[in-house]
């Protein structure tokens, strides 16, 4: 391993590169214009889709841009601009707004849809690194994504350029998300199978174990009668209610050590005199990320769900939670 102070070729070339590429995504913002604006209205007014064309590397690009398009309130697909000459431009409609990327401006499959859009009448929002070029000058709206230089030592591999056109694809997709109004809970609802999607979607009552499955004494029993419920249930606590049905407190696994601790003769001891009042709860429709950050901060693995009134309507432990994918 060389010296923390003398970086190897190769972390030099690295280091080149990432600050070329930083220099590319700097640049971008003086090139921000009113036609990043008329990019935004248009896609906002659209009835349709957004359809995300390039070929290449741009290609590749555009099908990320898509997705983040999609994935935050703006319905959108890419199309391959090859396979569009060839009968798949019957996926774009009057309807649509086309988002084509092309760092030349000048890409031969790109091009070649222009008569066919402007017959269409489909809005058209360009991407490139040239202002001037034929896919720029044709465009309703033209986002510059000119870079310098390649980072590649040869300035022909894309990528300051792909690197630059991600950036403001990103950009653009963030001002039409804020613009909307879009949320996390919407944002949840387009990823319904990730990690995300539960923490964001899932509430308690989806959760909690309820009916035959709560534990539940009343105030004045037995301890020992708690202590039967809990190894009954196998939830770690019990909840303690009083005459209304209102929970008064909970006995847990860890209120039964403290117990112990203090060498009481637990057949002559009330649930009463050992509880923990009034014991962690939670509501049924708060989402279950709530109740993890609750049950970290309290330190505790289980709670009591209650009702509007204080009654315990269900419970819910923390390997429910892992279980779910919450955590």
């Amino acid at each position: 391993m060389g010296q923390a102070d003398t970086p190897s070729p190769l972390r030099e070339s690295a280091l080149r590169t990432l600050q070329i590429e930083q220099a590319a995504i700097s640049g971008l913002q003086a090139k921000l214009d009113d036609g990043f604006d008329r990019a935004c209205a248009l896609i906002l007014a659209c009835q349709g889709r957004v359809v995300v064309t390039g070929m290449g590397k741009s290609g590749h690009i555009a099908g990320k841009l898509a997705a983040t398009l999609a994935s935050t309130g703006t319905p959108a697909f890419f199309v391959h601009p090859g396979e569009a000459s060839h009968g798949d431009l019957g996926m774009i409609t009057r309807g649509d707004v086309v988002l084509a990327l092309s760092n030349s401006g000048e890409t031969a499959e790109v091009t070649a849809l222009l008569p066919l859009l402007k017959r269409l009448g489909t809005p058209l929002v360009s991407m490139t690194g040239r202002p001037h070029s034929t896919l720029a000058r044709h465009a309703d709206a033209h986002l510059d994504s000119g870079v310098e230089r390649e980072a590649c030592p040869l300035d022909l591999a894309p990528t300051s350029s792909t690197t630059a056109a991600l950036a403001l694809g990103d950009a653009l997709a963030v001002a039409l998300l804020e613009a909307r109004g879009f949320t996390a809970e919407d944002f949840a609802l387009s990823h319904p199978g990730g990690s995300l999607g539960k923490r964001l979607l899932l509430r308690v009552r989806d959760l909690m174990h309820e009916g035959d499955r709560l534990p539940r004494v009343a105030l004045g029993s037995p301890l020992r009668d708690a202590l039967l419920e809990i190894t009954r249930q196998g939830l770690g606590f019990t909840c303690v209610v009083d005459a209304e049905g209102r929970l008064a407190g909970v006995y847990t696994d860890g209120d039964l050590r403290r117990t112990l601790d203090h060498h009481l003769d637990l057949r002559d001891v009330s649930v009463d005199d050992v509880m923990t009042r009034p014991g962690k709860r939670i509501g049924p429709d708060v989402l279950a990320a709530e109740a993890v950050r609750l049950m970290e901060d309290s330190r505790i693995t289980a709670l009591a769900v209650v009702d509007e009134e204080q009654r315990p309507i269900g419970a819910l432990h923390m390997h429910d939670l892992l279980a779910s994918g919450v955590i």
